[in-house]
């Protein structure tokens, strides 16, 4: 049966894109055809300055979210990364795989040591590493695909190029994964800054949609979205992309196409509209479940626990093959 992984990072508060871009395939599609796997990511979270008590209500908020927007733990695995020693157990083993010049060509880590640097900050080593750990998080589990968005193919790639060269060097021993992409809205991107992704650690909060914002709130951010010069309703990512973000999130509310909704409207405050009632009801369900989860702490507590405990019994061999291959002695 086909493996399945993927994380999500609490350093915000899950976004209209994380669910649309993930979270809704993950509940819908994933889980129900493949051996899936799906994690709070905690570790990525200590890459950059931080709060730590902010750091365990969002994995708790997050574990509580995806089990409100329906993963279903008997169908699927859902765990918290730093509850199985496995992943930072082969993360160094990879380290000792992997180059300093594939670690400083990610993109991400450019972008966010640059952005660190103009604060007159300094850079965490762990921010150039991380695509290690995201590598071990991926290959502890013999995954044979990776939902992810477009902004993480890099990784994916990455990951792949680590498992052949350790295969190749070491003796067969990791699962080469691929990435997939959801057909619409893999990328939702900021509703005030249309070239940006909507992300959970953005500063722009009128442009970023939360998976727990009000409904008032929800419409009073899309009616305000940056839209584009000129009156026509058209989509096309380059010259109109506040319009098309918008055709885009209204398409994967309603599972239809952007550009077939571009003829349907002729104004941008009807546009604006539909999306925004559309992004209400589709959180509906994903609130009322999470208000209810939130009663029931033990339960949220417990789902967490059986899956680790899970997802250590699939790592847990791989890893010590990864071990002995490498040339460490097998504990006693």
């Amino acid at each position: 049966m086909t493996r399945i992984f993927s994380g999500v990072k609490p350093t915000g508060h899950l976004t209209l894109g994380n669910y649309l871009g993930a979270v809704r395939r993950w509940a819908d599609v994933d889980q129900h055809r493949a051996d899936a796997l799906f994690c709070i990511v905690d570790l990525h979270a200590l890459t950059v300055d931080h709060d730590p008590g902010r750091v365990r209500r969002l994995s708790r908020q997050a574990a509580t979210l995806l089990l409100a927007s329906g993963l279903d733990p008997e169908r699927c695995t859902v765990f918290v990364q730093s509850h199985v020693d496995e992943h930072a157990r082969l993360s160094y083993v990879l380290e000792c795989v992997a180059t300093d010049g594939e670690m400083r060509r990610m993109i991400q880590y450019k972008e966010k040591a640059a952005r660190e640097r103009e604060r007159g900050g300094s850079v965490r080593l762990s921010l150039l590493t991380y695509p290690v750990l995201m590598a071990a998080d991926i290959l502890a589990y013999g995954t044979d695909e990776v939902p992810v968005g477009d902004d993480q193919t890099q990784h994916v790639e990455l990951t792949r190029d680590l498992a052949v060269r350790f295969n190749q060097r070491y003796g067969h021993t990791f699962v080469v994964p691929r990435a997939t992409h959801p057909q619409v809205a893999a990328r939702v991107m900021n509703l005030q800054e249309p070239a940006s992704k909507m992300g959970k650690s953005d500063n722009v909060g009128p442009g970023v949609v939360y998976l727990l914002d009000e409904p008032d709130a929800v419409r009073k951010k899309i009616m305000r979205a940056v839209t584009d010069s000129g009156q026509d309703v058209v989509y096309d990512r380059e010259a109109r992309p506040g319009v098309s973000n918008l055709l885009e999130i209204l398409a994967a509310c309603d599972g239809g196409n952007p550009e077939a909704l571009s003829g349907v409207y002729e104004s941008y405050g009807a546009l604006k509209k539909d999306t925004a009632e559309a992004v209400v009801e589709l959180l509906r369900p994903v609130q009322d479940r999470h208000k209810q989860l939130c009663a029931d702490p033990a339960y949220v507590e417990g789902v967490l626990r059986d899956g680790a405990e899970k997802a250590r019994e699939m790592a847990r061999p791989r890893v010590d093959a990864a071990y002995r291959a490498i040339g460490l002695l097998a504990a006693g």
